[in-house]
């Protein structure tokens, strides 16, 4: 039997926000998402304000929330190069004071909180899968550091927390995730290829094409975010959370330009600073502890992710202007 509880998701209107309160209030519990959309917009949401187990609150968590909650889902954040560089020291504080707002909190209502931590703080990495134990090689001061340094000191913080006051934590590295209700213009590699493919305009790759990065769907991610939530609080992690199939761009571009019948060209531009060559991870842990793993194999879900991003277009949201 499923104990009601009331949940606080931060980010809650944004991509993987928005799926998670759907699931929540699905399986009976109350629902507050808190969002300063800045990336996530109200729309993504909308469909449940009609639901009387879910609230919305404009609140932007690098300042402090006061309100009673049993379980906190910490995913406010800009999470695309493009957002997130847009307004760099933003980010930063909206990883670090969010964090430390967000486990202040937890800290007085004695909640577990969940940290959406990610696979960029591995940067580029030198070990390949990455696991949980490799430390990463990042760079402090490049362009992605706004991202890849707020995260690894939230982290910090999560686990200074835990040590200091036995807060309950959870801390998941989320690997690339995609689906419906991506912003078709967060920089990112399926909704940029999407995008290019159903307007007819070329899909552009940025370097040789043989990068790889590993798709997870976000049916599966909200799947292992949930799991892990209600696992006993000795287990924190951090646990690596995506799809451990490794695909490289290039092959990412001609499967996403079959599925959407287009006759977009592929071309080629340098590749940008510290970006990754390699992304995949290793998931024993959440295979181990969780019983879980990917269902959704990488063109199922791409046909889904199309079948949203056509209505975009038929609604006039995407535009070839």
């Amino acid at each position: 039997m499923h104990l009601r509880k009331r949940v606080l998701v931060t980010g809650g209107s944004g991509f993987l926000g928005s799926h998670l309160c759907a699931r929540l209030l699905d399986a009976g519990d109350e629902v507050v998402c808190a969002d300063n959309f800045f990336t996530g917009p109200r729309a993504n949401v909308e469909p449940l304000l009609d639901n009387r187990r879910f609230e919305l609150l404009r609140h932007d968590i690098t300042f402090p929330l006061y309100l009673e909650t049993d379980r906190i889902f910490n995913l406010a954040c800009p999470a695309s190069p493009v957002h997130y560089r847009r307004d760099p020291v933003q980010t930063i504080k909206t990883c670090v004071h969010g964090a430390i707002n967000m486990l202040g909190l937890a800290k007085r209502l004695g909640a577990r909180i969940f940290q959406s931590s990610t696979s960029e703080v591995y940067g580029d990495p030198e070990e390949h899968p990455q696991t949980e134990s490799y430390v990463g090689h990042v760079n402090p001061i490049g362009e992605r550091s706004c991202y890849d340094e707020g995260k690894r000191c939230a982290e910090a913080i999560f686990f200074a927390y835990r040590r200091m006051h036995g807060t309950a934590i959870k801390v998941g590295r989320i690997f690339n995730t995609y689906g419906p209700r991506m912003h078709p213009n967060d920089g990112r590699v399926v909704s940029n290829f999407m995008v290019q493919a159903l307007l007819g305009r070329d899909i552009t790759i940025y370097g040789d094409g043989s990068q790889t990065r590993s798709f997870c769907y976000v049916d599966d991610l909200v799947e292992c975010m949930l799991r892990f939530m209600e696992t006993p609080d000795d287990f924190t992690g951090p646990m690596n959370m995506g799809n451990p199939e490794e695909y490289a761009v290039l092959d990412l571009a001609r499967l996403i330009t079959d599925i959407t019948g287009s006759s977009s060209r592929i071309v080629m531009r340098p590749l940008p600073g510290d970006d990754p060559v390699r992304r995949r991870p290793d998931i024993s842990l959440a295979e181990r502890r969780l019983d879980w793993k990917p269902r959704i194999a990488l063109k199922e879900g791409l046909s889904r992710t199309a079948t949203y991003f056509e209505g975009l277009l038929r609604s006039g949201e995407l535009r070839a202007d």
